[in-house]
């Protein structure tokens, strides 16, 4: 394994745990999780990219415009973050976890998650952002398991999960003079 494929597993792996015990706490941090994660898996499927370090550049220059535009639009960046994330989260589902082909209702079910994620995001901000950083976060994570182990994979995702919402979840209870 060469080692830009190793500093992507790695940088994969830091930024899902950044999302899943941080991602309420640091909204950016949401905002550009998810757009470091969608480039470092779209890039190489939509266009012919030899290089993983190339992948790597574009993924961290989408994370930092998307972390730019959280600080400067709230509200219109975490609602784009959440359609995206929630989109990413049923294609993944759909494509990777179940198998299922890509047809045009699979695509339209990416669409309705993408959507109902973005809403999910602009009415129930923390609650939606808890959910779905520890959704995504867990998700990169797990990623990095070998496929072979398919239930020991869905374990460690759906465990990662609940520790990553109830852990957010603590952490967004405290008083402010706790902080």
């Amino acid at each position: 394994m060469s080692a830009e494929i190793t500093t992507m597993r790695a940088l994969r792996l830091l930024v899902g745990a950044a999302l899943l015990f941080l991602g309420r706490q640091l909204y950016w941090l949401f905002v550009a999780g998810v757009g470091f994660v969608m480039t470092m898996d779209l890039v190489p499927r939509l266009v012919q990219v030899d290089s993983p370090l190339v992948v790597l550049i574009i993924a961290l220059a989408a994370g930092l415009v998307g972390a730019l535009l959280a600080v400067l639009l709230q509200k219109a960046a975490i609602t784009i973050a959440g359609f995206l994330a929630g989109g990413y989260a049923v294609l993944a589902l759909l494509n990777q976890a179940l198998r299922l082909e890509m047809t045009p209702l699979t695509w339209a079910l990416v669409l309705v998650g993408a959507i109902l994620a973005g809403m999910f995001m602009l009415v129930l901000f923390d609650g939606a952002l808890v959910v779905l950083s520890s959704l995504i976060g867990a998700w990169m994570i797990t990623q990095g398991l070998d496929p072979a182990r398919g239930l020991m994979t869905g374990v460690a995702f759906v465990v990662l999960l609940a520790m990553g919402m109830a852990i957010q979840a603590g952490l967004s209870r405290r008083r402010p003079a706790d902080r």
